[in-house]
């Protein structure tokens, strides 16, 4: 049966507060794309986008912020994405709703992109399409743009006055759009009371700086954060933001007292002279990140100071993947090898001792999985992870969830939970990804993005089909374990992570997106 579509005298009008806007239906669902929620001068704050007359098209996504360097596509199969023109006035949000009725007052889902700070986009996963979440579980969802690396994120204070926050304006943007947000959803049937900010990955450290941002106080009342505490100093750089400036400003034969001219360089060449500073700075042995710094607009990371009042009265989800960045050691045929084979394979790794104690902890917290995947256990992302949900049960005058994401693929002859593996359930959007279709999926589709969807609709996780997920309070730390069988584990990483730790060979990564002059230009695709 065909599905409804109409971008005609029947399509969606609505009037925001600084003009109206026509979207269009299709299956039950409203969409409206590229919807402009500011304009900002490069290195400036954002401002509000002006009034106009008549009616806009929301018709077409909006431009995505550039990248320092395109991507090599790789892992497509594991992790689809979608590429889109670019341009540093990317200021667009993406809407989808059932009904454009101030009367529903719906949840309001808002999803900040992955890509660390320096690359991605509200469409670049295939999984990022909010429809489902609408049309299956009555939900707004808002998606967003925003400024990223360079022109997000390049610290310009000691050059005046006008650069006093350029390092955070990125983070700015997403201030401004949940302004928006506040302004104008009700007209799309959300609840500017109910707003759950989630994010994956560099939008889940995202979600975390913006609870740490006074400004943004009251623009949103629940927090997601998928894969996204970021362990302090991974993006930071090793270089003085000033010598970075002054670096870019003599590639481009910019005097230091012209400062302000580093304004008007056309992209394309704003971008290589970056490079060229970030691939000077690489020769000489220091690192070029891109990162939100603590100043008067941002107070600082939690892990390192407090959390803000404010942040403490949000109800939290944190949660992270079984292998996130872990890399397995061998892809082979692992599943299938032997028990005895198993054990060697996972002693070989870790060595003798580190094995044996590593096999013991693995199997008390993955009791249905195999343990040859003990390989693939990481250390990037789930020692900040399990600090920051410990420091705010401790702290917090409101619930903080926990959950693992533990599924076991059946790809490349067996591959547990990679970076970005849980975005399609939690978006309902399994059925999107090829993948996807294995064991289990509809199942967990369905589980995972009823998780999320009963917590934006009312602080509380719990679905249908689960087993109770309890808050983690100080000395009980609570971790929903979703799999093809979800089960809670109370404290599973006390054992198992501090073992990890000590005897999985180290992972560095690398943030910063640059390649140089005698290497193929882009950078794998990993988030």
């Amino acid at each position: 049966m065909a599905r409804e579509f109409y971008m005609n005298d029947k399509a969606p009008i609505v009037e925001t507060a600084k003009g109206k806007l026509r979207g269009f239906h299709y299956d039950g669902v409203d969409h409206f794309y590229g919807i402009r929620y500011a304009k900002a001068k490069r290195f400036q704050m954002p401002e509000p986008v002006k009034a106009w007359e008549g009616v806009k098209d929301a018709g077409s996504y909006g431009m995505i912020c550039p990248v320092l360097s395109e991507p090599m596509p790789t892992g497509e199969v594991m992790t689809p994405h979608r590429f889109w023109p670019s341009s540093e006035h990317c200021q667009y949000l993406n809407v989808w709703t059932t009904k454009c009725d101030p009367a529903a007052k719906k949840p309001v889902m808002f999803w900040i992109h992955g890509g660390g700070y320096a690359a991605g986009s509200s469409i670049e996963q295939v999984c990022y399409d909010g429809f489902n979440l609408a049309k299956l579980d009555d939900v707004v969802v808002v998606s967003v743009n925003h400024r990223l690396n360079a022109f997000g994120y390049l610290d310009m204070s000691d050059f005046g006055e006008k650069y006093k926050n350029s390092v955070n304006v990125g983070m700015a943007d997403l201030v401004e759009a949940l302004r928006w947000v506040r302004d104008n959803i009700a007209a799309f049937g959300g609840d500017p009371e109910n707003v759950t900010i989630f994010g994956q990955s560099g939008g889940g450290g995202k979600v975390t700086v913006l609870g740490q941002i006074p400004e943004a106080e009251g623009l949103f009342h629940k927090m997601i954060v998928m894969s996204g505490v970021i362990p302090a100093g991974d993006f930071n750089s090793d270089c003085s933001a000033k010598e970075l400036v002054l670096e870019i400003l003599s590639n481009l034969r910019i005097d230091e007292k012209d400062v302000e001219k580093l304004e008007k360089v056309p992209v394309p060449q704003f971008i290589w002279a970056v490079n060229q500073a970030v691939i000077k700075f690489r020769k000489e042995g220091k690192r070029v990140g891109w990162t939100p710094k603590p100043n008067d607009y941002y107070v600082c990371d939690p892990l390192e100071g407090d959390f803000t009042g404010f942040s403490k009265k949000i109800p939290t989800i944190v949660g992270t993947v079984i292998s996130e960045f872990g890399f397995p050691k061998d892809y082979g045929v692992r599943a299938e090898l032997s028990k005895e084979d198993r054990v060697r394979f996972v002693k070989e790794y870790y060595g003798e001792e580190g094995g044996e104690k590593i096999l013991e902890a693995f199997r008390k917290v993955y009791p249905n999985t195999n343990e040859v995947y003990a390989t693939d256990l990481e250390t990037m992302f789930i020692p900040a992870t399990v600090d920051y949900v410990k420091k705010k049960a401790a702290e917090a005058e409101a619930p903080v969830y926990n959950y693992m994401f533990a599924k076991v693929f059946d790809v490349y002859q067996g591959r547990s939970a990679w970076h970005c593996s849980d975005i399609p359930y939690f978006f309902h959007n399994a059925e999107l990804i090829p993948l996807c279709h294995q064991k289990n999926y509809e199942f967990l589709d369905r589980v995972m993005s009823a998780s999320f969807v009963n917590f934006a609709r009312t602080g509380n996780p719990n679905a249908d089909g689960l087993p109770e997920w309890k808050p983690c309070k100080e000395g009980s730390m609570q971790t929903m374990v979703f799999d093809d069988t979800c089960y809670v584990v109370e404290n599973m990483q006390d054992e198992l992570l501090p073992l990890v730790k000590e005897y999985k060979p180290p992972f560095h990564f690398e943030p910063s997106i640059a390649a140089d002059d005698d290497e193929e230009s882009g950078n794998a695709w990993v988030f």
